[in-house]
């Protein structure tokens, strides 16, 4: 912001450098992009991932299908442990052998996760499956897929601003090497005696 502020102090000021006057512009111009640029960036790509991901709700929806499924009997084997990093708390549950219908009309029988606390011989639980009665996860809902759109949007901003505030400092920083190198040639042609020039000694 200072650098923008230059832009107005050093319109008329005798002692202004070329250099200067181009970093003030390159502020000016990053503190635009990131206001106005990184903003439309984030809308676009959150409106895009907001397409794709409702566009995913719709064909989990229509390809996954909520069967009741009836128990027959414990698992052999316990249920495995969930891993904390990836299952949410829905994805846990007793291991059991149920039999259901599924949506092609196919009798399926094997073992399969209840959510129910005590599962008993003959309680019914309901489960998600395929066309063929194949059990998959719960599609996504689409609360779930905004959330995630904006994520995605809010990240993109960021990423874009980011990328703006990289490049007026990479900017900067060659003005500055090229403001070093000016001052080390104006030392060079005064060469090493100008404290004496013009004393007689």
């Amino acid at each position: 912001m200072r650098a923008v502020g230059g832009l107005w102090r050093w319109r008329h000021n005798p002692l202004r450098r070329t250099t200067d006057l181009v970093e003030s512009w390159v502020a000016l111009v990053a503190l635009l992009l990131i206001l106005v640029a990184a903003p439309v960036i984030g809308s676009l790509v959150g409106f895009a991932a907001q397409d794709a991901l409702q566009q995913s709700v719709r064909d989990q929806r229509e390809a996954r299908h909520l069967v009741t499924a009836t128990i027959t009997g414990k698992a052999a084997r316990a249920a495995l442990e969930p891993d904390p990093e990836s299952a949410s708390g829905r994805d846990s549950g007793s291991q059991v052998v149920a039999n259901w219908t599924a949506p092609d009309g196919t009798r399926r029988h094997g073992e399969v996760t209840t959510s129910l606390e005590h599962p008993r011989t003959g309680d019914h639980f309901t489960l998600w499956t395929d066309e063929h009665g194949t059990m998959v996860t719960r599609p996504l809902d689409s609360a779930t897929a905004t959330t995630h759109a904006v994520l995605a949007g809010l990240g993109a901003a960021m990423l874009a601003a980011g990328l703006f505030e990289s490049i007026r400092r990479l900017i900067v920083w060659r003005l500055v090497r090229r403001r070093y190198a000016r001052w080390d040639q104006a030392w060079d042609r005064a060469g090493p005696d100008w404290g004496r020039t013009g004393t007689g000694s």
